[in-house]
């Protein structure tokens, strides 16, 4: 089996892609409109998600300063509610913004300054809070919550973020020591003892060297994580929106086969099953739209599919293929059914029952009506895929295939709308198709077939 560890080919990819990401390319090839609409809606409720969880932040935050235990004569310290006070206002401005409209990507960048600003300024603050040395607040646990706002940034899958938040919580931290190092000239609280450092206000530069290394690396390494599941999230949504389209132009059993296959699908790979063939078509269409302008062709055909193609499915069939204004479908082909031919007698039924209804339809409006052929055939068919590697088709062969498209020419020949054969007819019946009807049968030649077959008509001339 072929090794799947990354290579350093791979790891320069990541790394070339998260520069792309903080600075884009022009070069980068863009992704459609509607895969980009559907990543810009999950990054629209990201960010209203982080904006909520903000504001359970600044509440958390607010409730601790108010329970926590304050020193003589720090009561009048005004600055920690004050700075909660500004963070709750900006946060709930982002919320409705961001619920309003996609917030842009400026807006974004300025909220990461605020958060990580203000929590800066917090952490500050409680040296004087508590009227202890400056150096005090580097030693506070607070500074934990710097991971969790750039953490936060994870949740809209847009790495140049988290390295923004990043970026800004080590700056910070590297002001935050130089303020506190430079706020008395004459004791810098520098101290080379590590245990000295763990049991005083001493500050130890390695230290703070960390804190600053460890926020740059989380940050980073959260992007190339982050990066990678964008990769997968932009595979995702397009392959999504592929197979949303794909199911437009496919049946949609056929396509719920392709998407659900555990394996590629290739060519030659077939299924022999039972299977029922019907066959629509509009009597003379040809020639009538030879007469028409192509617009209203396109519209009779867009309304005629629109009546019929409804009833065929609702009976468990599937769409094969449209040949101009010919419809083929298939009942058990797809997916094995033991229904197969009593659902495509009834599919008839429907349509010849519709077929009528448009005709009166038509005449209402002062136009002619359309002659609606149909045909069903039954037996033993081969669904599979046939084509290439490049290009592949769905589709059904077998005699009954052929049988049904002759059919539904023959109907012509007798003067009738829908015919089957004897065969298709008495398996309709033993799958439970009832029918009140008295049937006429004829025993015909069919176009260029030598054989004689024996056929049902469905459906007299109106």
């Amino acid at each position: 089996m072929a090794s799947t560890a990354p290579t350093k080919s791979d790891e320069s990819d990541v790394l070339s892609d998260l520069y792309d990401d903080i600075m884009p390319a022009k070069t980068r090839p863009a992704l459609p409109k509607r895969v980009k609409s559907a990543i810009d809606k999950q990054d629209a409720t990201s960010e209203v998600l982080i904006k909520v969880m903000q504001l359970m932040m600044v509440g958390f935050f607010g409730l601790l300063y108010f329970i926590s235990p304050k020193t003589d004569g720090s009561t009048d310290f005004t600055l920690v509610p004050l700075v909660l006070t500004l963070y709750l206002i900006l946060t709930i401005i982002g919320l409705i913004w961001s619920i309003r409209t996609q917030l842009p990507d400026w807006a974004v960048y300025v909220s990461i300054f605020f958060d990580i600003g203000l929590l800066i300024l917090l952490i500050l603050s409680f040296h004087i809070q508590y009227g202890q040395p400056a150096s005090f607040s580097l030693k506070t646990p607070t500074f934990l919550y710097i991971f969790l706002f750039i953490t936060l940034r994870a949740l809209r899958f847009q790495p140049r973020f988290v390295i923004a938040a990043g970026l800004i919580g080590a700056v910070g931290w590297i002001i935050m020591i130089f303020y506190v190092i430079t706020i008395d000239p004459t004791d810098t609280m520098i101290t080379r003892n590590y245990i000295e450092y763990l049991t005083s206000n001493s500050i130890l530069i390695g230290a703070e060297v960390d804190k600053i290394i460890t926020i740059i690396a989380v940050s980073a390494v959260l992007a190339m994580v982050l990066l990678r599941g964008q990769r997968l999230l932009f595979s995702s949504i397009e392959a999504e929106t592929a197979a949303r389209d794909l199911s437009r132009f496919l049946d949609g059993s056929v396509a719920k086969q392709i998407r659900s296959a555990e394996q590629q699908i290739s060519p030659g790979q077939g299924i022999k099953r039972d299977a029922a063939i019907v066959n629509i078509d509009i009597r003379g269409f040809t020639n009538m739209a030879a007469d028409m302008d192509p617009s209203d062709v396109v519209t009779l055909l867009g309304e005629y599919q629109s009546k019929f193609i409804p009833l065929l499915l609702k009976r468990n069939g599937s769409i094969d293929k449209f040949l101009g204004d010919g419809i083929m479908a298939t009942f058990g082909a797809v997916e094995q059914s033991d229904t197969y031919a009593a659902d495509a007698m009834r599919a008839i039924d429907d349509i010849m029952r519709i077929s009528d209804e448009w005709a009166a339809e038509r005449r209402a409006r002062g136009v002619p009506p359309l002659a609606i052929n149909a045909s069903v055939a039954a037996g033993p068919i081969v669904f599979g895929a046939i084509g290439d590697e490049e290009r592949l088709e769905y589709t059904v062969i077998g005699a009954s295939v052929n049988l049904s498209a002759k059919l539904e020419k023959h109907n012509k020949e007798l003067g009738v709308r829908a015919l089957t054969t004897e065969y298709a007819y008495q398996t309709a019946l033993e799958q439970g198709y009832e029918d009140q009807r008295s049937r006429q049968s004829v025993t015909t030649q069919i176009g260029d077939l030598k054989d004689i077959h024996k056929l049902i008509i469905l459906e007299d001339q109106a």
